[in-house]
């Protein structure tokens, strides 16, 4: 399986931050009115999959800029071969 099988675009992934970050919204505002221990775990799952998914949006542009990672990683290494041998 590819890379870009597994990737999502950055306006997939886009979209599923505007859900949870709406859902974390909603959740902040019940808080608000009253400390509830598991609306507290859920919002600190919500924060951390919001985080993940920042990073995967990254990903996914710098992706889409550059092209694969580990393509340019090996280009890079045989270059540094290359003039170390020369």
């Amino acid at each position: 399986m590819t890379l870009e099988a597994v990737m999502r675009t950055p306006e997939e992934i886009r979209v599923e931050i505007e859900e949870l970050t709406a859902k974390r919204a909603e959740l902040l505002t019940r808080l608000a009115r009253g400390h509830d221990a598991l609306l507290a775990i859920e919002h600190k799952e919500i924060e951390e999959q919001i985080a993940e998914l920042w990073d995967e949006h990254r990903a996914a542009r710098a992706q889409q800029r550059w092209g694969d990672r580990d393509l340019i990683i090996k280009r890079a290494r045989a270059e540094e071969r290359l003039e170390r041998a020369a």
